[in-house]
């Protein structure tokens, strides 16, 4: 069993990578490699594609690495292979991102990445910080996690969904902003699991473990 954690110089991969070690070591869910090479995507069991930065950069990036961006498609639309997008990582999922320009996203979950709007005045943007989960509907990825869980956030722009189904789960932050997202073999999280210390260890074991 191999889980291939994306590098396509869009962040720091480190605590992303211990994580994943960590809970594989735990669960006996395989290798955990972080590779920027394509062939190792296209013969990997898991794939997860972290994301730090805005949009039409990290697209920009995906697509500028040598097959990687086709291997990537192939292994998740083609052979069905469980996904994980985390932060930028997830909205690269969406329909269109409205970050600084329109751009296309995966157009795996319907549905567009707009800025973070809240009601409150006091509520600033970035969203950054420990926040509530709000659960929508169950998945196997939030196996164990209930509203009130904790998760750690950093964005500005979150998705708004086409399908309100494809919404796992939510947080408040002065409006309904999307937390978690999925379909079929894909889902994604805005916030960092790896950084969301035991309910994010927890999720990780679970993706890890997910035979959709």
């Amino acid at each position: 069993m191999l889980t291939a954690i994306i590098d396509y110089e869009s962040g720091n991969l480190h605590s992303a990578e211990k994580a994943f070690q960590r809970m594989a070591g735990e669960v006996g869910g395989g290798e955990v490699v972080v590779t920027g090479d394509a062939d190792v995507v296209a013969r990997a069991d898991r794939i997860v594609l972290p994301g730090d930065g805005a949009f039409p950069a990290c697209m920009r990036e995906l697509k500028g690495h040598s097959g990687l961006y086709d291997a990537m498609v192939e292994a998740v639309e083609v052979q069905g292979r469980p996904f994980l997008g985390i932060c930028v990582g997830m909205q690269l999922m969406a329909t269109m991102g409205r970050e600084y320009e329109d751009t296309p996203g995966l157009g795996w979950i319907g549905g567009e990445v707009v800025r973070i709007a809240p009601t409150d005045p006091a509520l600033k943007v970035p969203h950054m910080g420990w926040n509530d989960l709000v659960v929508d509907s169950p998945h196997p990825v939030l196996d164990g996690i209930e509203t009130g869980a904790h998760a750690y956030f950093v964005h500005s722009y979150h998705v708004r969904v086409t399908e309100p189904g494809e919404r796992i789960a939510h947080v408040d932050y002065g409006s309904d902003v999307t937390a978690v997202i999925g379909r079929d073999t894909m889902v994604g999280m805005q916030f960092h699991p790896e950084k969301s210390q035991d309910n994010g260890l927890r999720m990780i074991a679970n993706f890890l473990r997910w035979a959709p």
